[in-house]
């Protein structure tokens, strides 16, 4: 069979590996976005899949408009029997047919749970204790397609996003090549998403992140490792940005405390929430270094009674 890879983010990466580990097909193209600015110096950075591509050393196209003709022309004379979708962009309409066998794309979650594009993130916010992987036909709409293959898997109780997602991509190269085995064989049947049970998972916004300290403690541990490490769950300290990235839940009650009020218990930094201490265990001051909690408390000096605030203040 002859593969069009399309894909761009490090999630995509273990797929592209595994495919071409298993030596049966070919891999005519790989198709990712242009390289982006990055850093400090927005030096233009390229994307994992091209990376990875170009150590495989394949035929790598980078796309800014999928609506190009001359790209449509591209993929028409490469005639690919698959096309294989991770963590890419929607598809024009066009481009849903182009592979003679079949189009699919895989996605981080069950589907039809955690439909867009950040499954894992609102995963962990909801509080879910399972996951997985999900490959489906591709059709007009955002992850609505036929589904194919499904793995599940667990999300420990302390679990950041990042951890879950790292996992999730090589469970999702196990799907991706059980997948391309059941269309070369032609023994796949399609089913029918639940409709039902569908549910959203937007894309996260900068704002999406702001901690709000008056909320349990279990909803604020899971807001902060779901957005841990990328882009960060935060708050502010001294009039400074303060991302938080990592927590653990204890059974102290945060009665006689204010939300979000620090406090320095045998050397450990701990917030107080609307029931319970949270213990911080790793965090960020803007234009700081990541520091783990004990660091924080060496240098920060705090004062009795000092909060975590929702808004920046002038200090």
């Amino acid at each position: 069979m002859k593969i069009v890879f399309m894909g761009t983010p490090d999630f995509a990466v273990p797929s592209l590996k595994a495919i071409i580990a298993e030596n049966r097909w070919e891999v005519a193209l790989v198709v990712t976005n242009p390289d982006e600015p990055q850093g400090r110096g927005l030096k233009p950075s390229p994307p994992p899949i091209k990376v990875a591509g170009h150590q495989l050393g394949l035929r790598v196209a980078q796309v800014a408009n999928l609506d190009d003709p001359d790209f449509y022309a591209s993929l028409e004379a490469v005639s690919p029997d698959v096309l294989v979708v991770v963590a890419f962009r929607i598809l024009p309409a066009k481009l849903l047919s182009i592979a003679k066998l079949a189009s699919f794309n895989l996605h981080a979650s069950l589907l039809p749970k955690y439909r867009g594009a950040a499954p894992v993130n609102w995963a962990i916010i909801n509080g879910e204790k399972e996951t997985g992987v999900t490959t489906f036909l591709l059709e007009e709409g955002v992850d609505r397609g036929k589904i194919l293959v499904q793995k599940k898997t667990e999300i420990g109780e302390d679990e950041t996003a990042g951890e879950v997602l790292d996992r999730l991509s090589h469970l999702g190269a196990e799907a991706v090549i059980e997948t391309l085995k059941q269309i070369e064989m032609g023994n796949y049947t399609p089913i029918p998403q639940d409709e039902s049970k569908a549910s959203k998972a937007p894309k996260i916004r900068k704002q999406d992140c702001l901690l709000e300290w008056d909320k349990p403690a279990e909803n604020i541990h899971n807001f902060i490792r779901a957005f841990s490490p990328d882009p960060g769950a935060y708050t502010f300290f001294r009039g400074k940005m303060l991302k938080i990235y990592r927590t653990r839940k204890t059974n102290i009650p945060s009665s006689g405390f204010l939300p979000g009020q620090l406090l320095v218990i045998d050397s450990g930094l701990y917030v107080s929430t609307a029931d319970y201490l949270l213990m911080i265990e790793e965090l960020q001051l803007e234009g700081k270094k990541k520091l783990l909690a004990s660091q924080f408390v060496q240098g920060a000096r705090l004062q009795p009674g000092e909060k975590l605030e929702r808004m920046q203040r002038r200090v």
